[in-house]
């Protein structure tokens, strides 16, 4: 029997037990806790699957650069800087090289960023696979982590690149996180996210968590070369941020923020593949 991931999550958000030390729990991009006087702590979790997140005939190298990468988009989303990670590995059928040059992948890119790989855990499957996972731990300026719960009406909604076509062109393995924007969103955002699971889908999100509607014009969406419109909003796996600001910051502008419930409008939309990609 599938399950619906949603539904899933739904069902599983009641049962997390929390403590005076969690400042935003699940729900966000990353957990948000209580450090010390001049920081919070971030901390956030990703999977990586063969024929899920990479093809089998993926260099190993760039998809453990993946799995860094996703992470530290999440830690982007939220205004942070990434420091430390662990990570599992499960995998079956795979050679000792191919698992030395993936993590020689994750290790190139924690680098990159600056960001200690601690240790984690390593397992065999019973079945043939590969699965892998990074905790990621970060930190942002004390009350300043960027939320999905904060827009407010009136807001403009941007996106920071290209949306679509991001499997088929490799942007999913090649794309840069904008741990860069960290400032700026901390300065300027009112809310923020990472758009993983399609357009669509997480602006949903964000209205949701804001108790807002948001309004998505699809004619002023940066397609990538190669997107068609359904699938550029409903595909996932761009890695782009989604954010909420002021009028007339140097981003693509590509909707507003409206009062309401948590729904998301979107003008002349005839056709779309689906809401969102589910892993």
């Amino acid at each position: 029997m599938s399950v619906n991931e949603l539904d899933l999550l739904k069902a599983f958000m009641p049962m997390l037990p929390l403590n005076g030390n969690v400042i935003a729990g699940a729900g966000d991009d990353c957990a948000v806790l209580k450090w010390n006087h001049e920081y919070d702590l971030l901390v956030t979790v990703d999977q990586l699957i063969e024929n899920v997140h990479f093809l089998p005939s993926t260099a190993p190298e760039r998809a453990g650069a993946k799995l860094v990468k996703r992470n530290m988009s999440d830690i982007a989303a939220m205004g942070g800087e990434p420091l430390w990670a662990v990570m599992t590995l499960a995998a079956e059928n795979k050679s000792q090289q191919y698992l030395e040059r993936f993590m020689q992948g994750v290790s190139e890119e924690c680098s990159r960023y600056g960001t200690a790989l601690c240790g984690g855990d390593i397992s065999s499957l019973k079945t043939e696979g590969f699965v892998t996972t990074l905790t990621l731990a970060g930190r942002v300026p004390r009350g300043q982590a960027v939320m999905r719960s904060t827009a407010r009406p009136g807001d403009t909604l941007y996106v920071t690149g290209e949306v679509g076509n991001s499997f088929d062109s490799e942007h999913h393995l090649e794309f840069s996180p904008r741990l860069d924007l960290a400032e700026f969103l901390r300065k300027e955002a009112s809310a923020a996210l990472d758009i993983s699971d399609g357009l669509l889908l997480d602006a949903r999100r964000l209205a949701e968590s804001s108790k807002a509607d948001i309004r998505v014009d699809i004619e002023k969406l940066p397609l990538r070369q190669g997107a068609k419109l359904p699938e550029a909003l409903s595909d996932g796996e761009d890695y782009e941020l989604l954010f909420c600001g002021r009028e007339g910051l140097p981003f693509h502008a590509v909707g507003k923020v409206l009062p309401g419930t948590g729904k998301v409008i979107v003008p002349g939309l005839k056709e779309v593949v689906s809401y969102g990609f589910e892993h």
